[in-house]
């Protein structure tokens, strides 16, 4: 026996305290002790468990949100096909909007009942575009008979002078609804005789945003208004924009609503080209 061993279950007193060592109480710690062993055991194996299954949750999320994405694209891939429902520009033609942005147009014109049918599809394709892409609006003037050049020089005229955009609702419904700067005789459905003038055409611009009918007048018969219009009959070729409505996606891309399958589908191709060009 060692200098400090000590007998199981030896007498002893100190200081008149008698202390019984019994063998039953290392019986006792030991099993304790092995029960809080194997009670940490268990904890750290459930522990890992969770851990483990907390992993495998996540991965199944990611993994199921991915292939949720990668649907989603190959689906609107899938949806819109080239040469069927929008067609390539080529050579791609150059755009007029900041780095970064994507440009979108609208070729029509004021005189043209499908641009009268479509224009609040316009204002809503407007409204839905993402921050990065800008729309605009470039009037065609290739059917004199119906006064198409007038409204082409009247939009040019309204937005040098600012106006543009705050009457262009309103010109549409001057054409088509109040017979204002119409066209046609509704009652005989013939041209009318004489068709609108560039004076008629500014009175309704002084009424409806408040500009000076001379001052519209003189603006309209100017040099600049006349390269502007030149500029955009260019344009419009280069694009092979040949009816109206045309929707034109940065320069590359060109569709209209027959093609997109309606009006509908027209802002949501519009949109998913603009998406294809901002990669």
């Amino acid at each position: 026996m060692g200098a400090h061993e000590i007998p199981i279950g030896t007498n002893f007193s100190s200081n008149g305290l008698i202390v019984i060592i019994r063998q039953s109480s290392f019986d006792e710690i030991g099993q304790n002790d092995a029960c809080n062993v194997r009670r940490n055991t268990v904890t750290q194996r459930t522990t890992r468990k969770r851990l483990i299954m907390n992993k495998v949750i996540f991965g199944i999320l990611a993994l199921t949100a991915f292939a949720a994405t990668v649907q989603a694209a190959t689906a609107a891939d899938t949806k819109w096909v080239e040469g069927q429902h929008y067609f390539l520009i080529k050579p791609a033609q150059p755009t007029n909007v900041a780095a970064g942005k994507v440009e979108v147009i609208e070729v029509f014109s004021y005189g043209c009942p499908a641009c009268f049918q479509f224009y609040t599809t316009a204002d809503k394709l407007k409204a839905a575009l993402p921050k990065n892409a800008e729309m605009s609006y470039l009037p065609a003037s290739w059917n004199p008979s119906e006064d198409w050049p007038l409204f082409q020089r009247a939009y040019f005229t309204a937005q040098a002078l600012g106006v543009a955009d705050k009457a262009h609702d309103a010109m549409f419904n001057a054409v088509w609804a109040s017979d204002e700067l119409a066209v046609s005789d509704r009652r005989t459905n013939r041209l009318k005789n004489p068709l609108p003038s560039i004076e008629q055409v500014a009175a309704f611009y002084a009424r409806t945003t408040g500009v000076k009918k001379d001052e519209f007048v003189r603006i309209a018969k100017s040099f600049s208004i006349e390269i502007r219009m030149k500029s955009a009959d260019i344009a419009i070729k280069a694009y092979r924009a040949d009816s109206t409505p045309t929707i034109i996606v940065n320069g590359k891309y060109r569709l209209n609503p027959t093609s997109a399958g309606g009006d509908k589908e027209t802002i949501e191709l519009v949109k998913y080209l603009v998406a294809k060009e901002s990669k």
